[in-house]
């Protein structure tokens, strides 16, 4: 599947986790709006796959319904492997931190992320009670939360509550790989 068609695949799954999400709740893209943030408009848009949601935006709406956000990608597949550098890949705005989806469970999810050379990530704020935990697997990295840096190398893991501030910020004049699990607490 080329890349183009690949996307709007993804648009088109986002869209209708959404949408499903939303009627097994019974709810309305008023109520939806209310429970995310994101107006009323936009989240029609995402369910009829005609906007490309930014990774903010998605961390928006999963936060606002208590939703892990790989739910918003799940497939019905028994058997899943997740290549580096091929699939479902996400971006922030300024295009330095890309995130991989690994794996997704009822209440964990993992990750691989991508943090490009001299640049900081600073991440949404995270479902409540969220554990984040953190390897290195190329580089090394800055970590810092509720004001305290931790500087990790290759293999080094980090955990730690993810609803409080955290930032991610890689000194070196090469990508950081990185490894990361969130365990929800809901």
């Amino acid at each position: 599947m080329d890349e183009i068609n690949e996307s709007k695949q993804i648009v088109l799954q986002i869209g209708g986790a959404l949408k499903k999400y939303r009627k097994e709740k019974n709810i309305t893209l008023d109520d939806l709006s209310e429970l995310t943030g994101v107006s009323k408009l936009t989240l029609g848009n995402i369910e009829r796959g005609e906007t490309n949601p930014t990774l903010g935006m998605i961390w928006k709406i999963s936060k606002g319904i208590s939703l892990p956000l790989l739910a918003l990608f799940q497939s019905e597949q028994p058997v899943h492997v997740y290549r580096a550098g091929e699939g479902l890949r996400f971006s922030n705005d300024e295009k330095n931190w890309i995130i991989e989806p690994i794996f997704k469970s009822n209440d964990i999810e993992m990750c691989r992320a991508y943090l490009q050379p001299n640049s900081s990530y600073l991440p949404e704020g995270h479902h409540v009670n969220t554990t984040e935990t953190a390897t290195v697997m190329t580089g090394s990295i800055e970590i810092q939360v509720d004001g305290e840096v931790y500087t990790l190398k290759q293999y080094d893991t980090i955990s730690f509550r993810a609803d409080s501030p955290h930032s991610y910020t890689n000194h070196t004049n090469s990508q950081t790989v990185l490894h990361i699990s969130l365990k929800y607490g809901f």
